[in-house]
């Protein structure tokens, strides 16, 4: 009795799909390479993977992070090709998951020019690979059948005059080399980050339903990775978030009101390229001045400027709030801990178990005394209080 021949994807993905030897990558990328018949059921197959990381709670950003610090540039075009292409078969997922597509849509230059079939076999069954074996995440997506209705909050209207200053603000801060400026510059981003915040708040307050605290992914990308995730930690504190650090993943989880994710996206972001730049110019100091450069000392700059900016940021956060009383008929400390407890519970509930970390490597004197400086200079300047 015959039987019909296994079609060549089936072949190679039993020849090397579940085994990671190079000899049984060399077998299934001449199978497909043989075959191009086979293309069409290949991306097929692709988008079936992609799909399913999305159940296992990935989302795009996410998936091309992972694909950018495990393999090579010519996978990530290979897996934003993926992306676009399952994203018309997907179900409406909110304006997060929206901008992630249009960043992915965005990054059709990534991939090299594809050369000849074999390579490009060869590179397909690397990223499939990956794909497969990707640990399932902790959901985005509220736990509640109530917070999945549609929310009145930022996330469903467009950008703010606010957060559009906000942005335009940084951007300027980080741009400039003149450090008084940067400072004036930031200190105002900060004051309308806190008024920004506290206007959601009692927004959310006033309304029938109030919205449930939402959560997103922020890379936190090596060199030095435990640095910047204390940095982000205390980013996340001062503006009512909380932050949970994957650090196998290169990622934190960052629970909070989606005002106040957008306001920690957006001051880490400013505050790492500060302290990047400022790490350059210290080292740059420390050269003309004969020591060679050293990833102790870049390492310890950047933990003590973690710490040290850490410890700016709460004072600025307690400046923020102290002897606020009311602001349109609302009590605001009490809103401001309504939301705490939320936050605190969502976070309990996506991370039952958690582990802390003692910061390591940072054993530099002089890049531990550079790093604090670094911190001062930083543009996190006293909000007023407010009214």
């Amino acid at each position: 009795m015959s039987t019909p021949p296994t079609p060549t994807v089936e072949r190679a993905f039993e020849a090397a799909l579940y085994d990671t030897a190079d000899d049984a990558l060399d077998t299934a990328a001449s199978l497909l390479a043989a075959d191009p018949a086979a293309d069409a059921e290949l991306a097929r197959r692709g988008e079936e993977f992609v799909a399913t990381a999305w159940r296992r709670g990935w989302q795009p950003a996410d998936l091309v992070r992972i694909v950018r610090r495990e393999l090579d540039a010519v996978h990530v075009g290979l897996v934003a090709a993926l992306i676009r292409a399952q994203a018309p078969h997907d179900r409406a997922r909110g304006p997060r998951w929206a901008a992630q597509l249009d960043d992915v849509r965005d990054a059709d230059g990534t991939a090299p020019p594809r050369t000849d079939r074999f390579s490009h076999a060869t590179a397909v069954v690397e990223l499939y690979r990956l794909l497969l074996r990707l640990p399932t995440l902790e959901p985005l997506e509220p736990f509640d059948a109530a917070a999945t209705t549609p929310q009145r909050g930022r996330a469903n209207r467009p950008e703010s005059r606010a957060l559009a200053r906000i942005r335009a603000l940084l951007a300027k801060a980080e741009a400039t080399g003149y450090p008084e400026e940067a400072e004036a510059l930031s200190a105002k981003a900060q004051e309308l980050m806190a008024r920004h915040s506290v206007d959601e708040a009692l927004l959310a307050a006033h309304a029938p339903s109030p919205d449930a605290p939402g959560a997103c992914r922020i890379g936190v990308e090596p060199p030095y990775e435990q640095a910047k995730a204390v940095l982000l930690d205390a980013v996340a504190d001062a503006n009512h978030c909380r932050a949970v650090w994957n650090e196998p993943l290169g990622f934190s989880t960052v629970v909070g009101f989606e005002t106040d994710l957008e306001a920690v996206e957006l001051l880490y972001t400013s505050l790492l390229v500060q302290a990047e730049a400022a790490m350059t110019k210290a080292e740059a100091t420390q050269r003309a001045g004969g020591r060679g450069r050293t990833k102790t000392f870049r390492q310890s700059f950047l933990a003590a400027y973690a710490h040290r900016a850490g410890t700016r940021l709460r004072a600025a956060a307690e400046q923020a709030t102290a002897g606020t009383g009311t602001a349109t008929d609302v009590d605001l400390l009490p809103v401001l801990a309504s939301r705490e407890v939320a936050v605190t519970d969502r976070v309990e509930r996506m991370f039952p178990q958690t582990t802390t970390t003692r910061l390591r490597g940072a054993g530099d004197e002089a890049g531990w005394t550079e790093g604090t400086r670094a911190a001062d200079r930083a543009r996190v300047g006293r909000r007023r209080p407010l009214t």
